[in-house]
């Protein structure tokens, strides 16, 4: 009981700041959509872009927490603080490279047809996104640290408190008031920058102020770059971003490619992508939150324990996951009605609804499979299962059934075909994953230090 309630506690927090922090987005959509069609044409492909980026390099901060939980848990918290200092140089890196890529944006707005017309708007918002990426990945640093101290609410608390901030800035800057002109999408985007910097510096407030950090000594001299730490990083942290951005990207690519079905479909596609993406932050604060447990438990020397909060938290993802897709069933037919006023884009999007039902249900189960799984160290065979399956048999299959069909078979010209062939794929994925997790379950059990 002591497990569930840490770990629901513990998800439930991290749920919190990760709904808020979609608010952002759903902001600048609102905010931008009621300034003008251009502004909001901008704003999807310079944050379609902007995500892209962010989230590739993100996930290789996050994946740090298991080391950070570990070592917390074996009670070296100064050697917890050595090993921040140094994912500073990881975050430098990363920062370098996710700046270049936004600041020359051409290839990626050649590479998707972007209309010249909208190139400018789209290159001036990335421009202001690209100074607002450091302190984003440094807040990450801050963030990845607090989860695996189990001190999410501090950083959920700074999220809620950056909506605050966000809400009226993106108003007052995209539409214009108080003596400033209307800057457009680019107002979004310097919302954005000042919300981030607000963010990291009320981090760095954290850090120094509160007690929970006080035992990691983290405001040492900065040591020279440890390699062998850095390549223990980059071990876990580059499969992990790269497995990010192979999800977020197959969505990416699923959106274009019904986009050529017509409006109606891309409309649907986008209302059953944002259920989706609302109920994908369940399991993920519940993968955060298990994978902390798991890591800490590791640190301690205790894999009893560790397996009990892996199957703790496989319990609640599947539980979540069953109410979460039976009412998403019980409510397919009114909830697009709630996002359309088009009847056909409602009409399209409620058999949409059944395959996110059924998505989802794998979607929690894996997710928590493979944050679980980087607890054990185990991070290039779920990347290439991602690879395979969400590229090649989700994606891939997805465009065949729609655009060529099977055998004898006529095309499946809908965005059907598309969810139906990602949620085969992403389940056949959570297949696989299942028992490389068993596995490394057993292995982490057999290997025990045995008493003295």
């Amino acid at each position: 009981m002591g497990e569930l309630r840490l770990i629901a506690r513990h998800a439930g927090t991290v749920l919190a700041g990760q709904l808020a922090v979609m608010a952002y987005g759903v902001t600048d959509t609102l905010v931008a959509g009621r300034h003008s069609p251009e502004a909001l044409a901008a704003l999807a492909v310079g944050s379609a872009v902007y995500i892209s980026v962010y989230v590739g390099l993100m996930g290789v901060l996050q994946a740090l927490l298991p080391i950070w939980a570990e070592l917390q848990g074996a009670g070296r918290p100064e050697a917890v603080g050595r090993s921040v200092r140094q994912s500073l140089y990881l975050g430098a890196v990363a920062a370098v490279l996710g700046m270049g890529l936004l600041l020359w944006p051409e290839p990626a707005l050649e590479w998707t047809q972007v209309p010249e017309a909208l190139r400018p708007d789209v290159r001036q918002y990335l421009a202001v996104l690209a100074w607002a990426l450091p302190p984003a990945l440094l807040f990450r640093i801050y963030s990845t640290l607090s989860q695996a101290l189990h001190q999410p609410r501090l950083v959920t608390a700074l999220q809620l408190g950056g909506l605050a901030i966000k809400v009226p800035l993106s108003m007052l800057l995209t539409w214009g008031g108080a003596g400033l002109p209307a800057y457009g999408a680019t107002g979004c985007a310097v919302a954005t920058l000042v919300v981030n910097y607000s963010l990291l510096g009320l981090g760095l407030l954290m850090l120094q102020r509160q007690a929970a950090y006080r035992p990691l000594q983290l405001w040492q001299p900065l040591e020279r770059p440890d390699r062998s730490q850095l390549a223990q990083f980059m071990r876990l942290g580059l499969p992990a971003g790269l497995s990010v951005m192979v999800e977020v990207t197959s969505f990416t690519l699923m959106a274009l490619f019904i986009a050529r079905l017509g409006t109606t479909a891309a409309a649907s596609h986008q209302i059953a992508s944002n259920v989706m993406a609302v109920l994908y932050m369940v399991p993920l604060s519940l993968a955060i939150a298990t994978s902390a447990r798991t890591s800490y438990w590791l640190g301690a020397d205790q894999p009893a324990q560790a397996r009990a909060a892996v199957q703790t938290g496989l319990g609640l993802a599947v539980g979540l996951s069953v109410l979460a897709s039976g009412a998403l069933l019980l409510g397919r037919e009114a909830l697009p009605r709630w996002y359309a006023e088009s009847p056909e884009v409602a009409q399209q999007a409620a058999p949409l609804l059944l395959w996110v039902a059924l998505y989802h249900l794998a979607d929690a189960w894996q997710t928590l499979c493979v944050f679980v799984l980087r607890c054990y160290r185990v991070t290039l065979v779920p990347l290439l299962v991602y690879s395979v399956l969400l590229w090649g048999a989700g994606l891939g299959g997805g465009y065949v059934l729609a655009y060529q069909g099977l055998g004898n078979q006529a095309p499946w010209a809908s965005a059907d075909a598309f969810w139906a062939s990602s949620t085969v794929a992403l389940a056949v994925a959570a297949a696989v994953l299942t028992p490389m997790l068993w596995i490394a379950l057993r292995r982490s059990m057999a290997a025990q230090t045995p008493p003295h």
